[in-house]
């Protein structure tokens, strides 16, 4: 009779091992999957940093740095003819970016601001900026040079996203919410040395009323067009063929007008109405009006003697304030101050410092607001020919930690 061979059953620790080794095989897949999909914003969330700590006795937030990796879905965003809302911009990026991850909120509190366009006595050509508003966190964005598409360095309100003032940015859903910010930029520059800022233009009298224009263009709301300038425009001239190419659809119930310069000298004022304040009251009415450097002549005595340009918060088409009384102008104090400080050189000054020292003047700590801003978040002077950017923090002029520079030269 033959023996009857008795098969070992496997031992439990192999089981364990074989198990283990399968969950390790499937997770090695999943985070391929993931990579795979997510390789870009995984990057992009990953650089994020935090430049300046926050400092709440002086109004202060936080103040940190991302690097977008990729091209964040722009060239898609413009193919399918933009958006005409924010709450369209944040079923594009949800749906595209965070992929639905998180939930997203976009707004655009009312804010003021004050900007001129300069040139060094090396003839460098300047643009320079005060963001006016409250206590908020910072987010400066870099992004990636891509086919057709601009390098640029960018400054957003995390506020705009939904990021409490109050507190750092924590935890990881923040950090992802994050990814939306390239859509948000209030100003900046891109490497072909054209700086574009967007500033509140409080229209239609006695209540604001945002441009909503009404043809048969594509459709953009008001950062993502800021946006467009950035990635795309060589010059003024471009940045101008740009807007003019979209149906304006402002953020918020909000009006804005934009400045643009570009390393020529060039720099133009956007401006969206129609009629004088008093009439301005069908934001589907307002057509693009353009305020080149060379050809404000019939604006005001100051600006035909001068190619350089000031902005603040209220619309420079001549003749729109005809029929309001003065305060209608919101910023037309700094604008006056701005103009005074730079006709003592006919706007030429010794370098970037020196532009930061006017911008200083009109800081919101130290000067009478005319609104409810009561703080400068950041002062920006971008040098056009050189592509570069110093960039300070919540008037902390003198204060070294609070002061970068970045360039985007190669």
């Amino acid at each position: 009779m033959n023996a009857v061979e008795v098969k070992k059953k496997p031992s439990l620790k192999k089981i364990l091992l074989v198990v283990l080794a399968v969950i390790v095989v499937l997770m090695a897949a999943a985070a391929a999957v993931i990579y795979g999909v997510w390789h870009n914003e995984i990057g992009s969330v990953a650089s994020i940093e935090m430049l300046r700590d926050r400092n709440d006795e002086h109004l202060d937030g936080a103040v940190y740095s991302m690097h977008v990796k990729g091209d964040f879905y722009l060239d898609d965003f413009v193919e399918q003819g933009g958006v005409s809302n924010d709450n369209e911009l944040i079923q594009f990026i949800t749906g595209n970016i965070t992929r639905g991850v998180v939930d997203l909120q976009i707004s655009a509190p009312e804010i003021g601001c004050s900007s001129f366009t300069a040139a060094t006595q090396e003839g460098d050509r300047l643009f320079a900026r005060n963001y006016d508003f409250s206590k908020t966190n910072t987010m400066l964005v870099f992004t990636e040079q891509n086919e057709g598409r601009h390098a640029s360095i960018s400054t957003v309100d995390l506020q705009f996203l939904g990021i409490d003032v109050d507190r750092n940015l924590e935890g990881m859903m923040n950090r992802i919410i994050c990814l939306a910010a390239p859509y948000a930029p209030l100003d900046g520059i891109n490497d072909a040395g054209v700086s574009c800022g967007i500033y509140m233009s409080y229209q239609g009298g006695e209540e604001t009323i945002p441009t909503s224009q009404d043809t048969d263009k594509p459709d953009f709301t008001s950062t993502t067009l800021l946006r467009l300038i950035l990635d795309y425009a060589d010059s003024v001239e471009e940045a101008v063929e740009i807007a003019s190419a979209y149906d304006l659809h402002d953020s918020a119930n909000t009006s804005y007008h934009y400045m643009v310069a570009d390393s020529t000298g060039k720099s133009a004022i956007l401006e969206w109405t129609n009629g004088t304040d008093l009439t301005d009251n069908d934001g589907t009415q307002r057509t693009l009006k353009v305020i080149y450097n060379d050809q404000d002549s019939d604006i005001g005595e100051r600006e035909a003697a001068s190619d350089y340009q000031v902005v603040t918060n209220f619309v420079l088409q001549p003749g729109y304030y005809d029929d309001s009384p003065a305060e209608e102008k919101k910023g037309a104090d700094r604008y006056d101050r701005l103009y005074e400080e730079l006709q003592k050189t006919d706007a030429v000054v010794a370098d970037e410092q020196a532009a930061m020292d006017i911008l200083q003047i009109v800081g919101r700590r130290s000067w009478n607001n005319d609104d409810n801003n009561g703080c400068t978040v950041h002062s920006a002077v971008y040098n056009l020919t050189d592509r570069t950017m110093l960039w300070v923090s919540n008037e902390n002029y003198d204060d070294p930690t609070a002061v970068f520079r970045f360039s985007l030269a190669e």
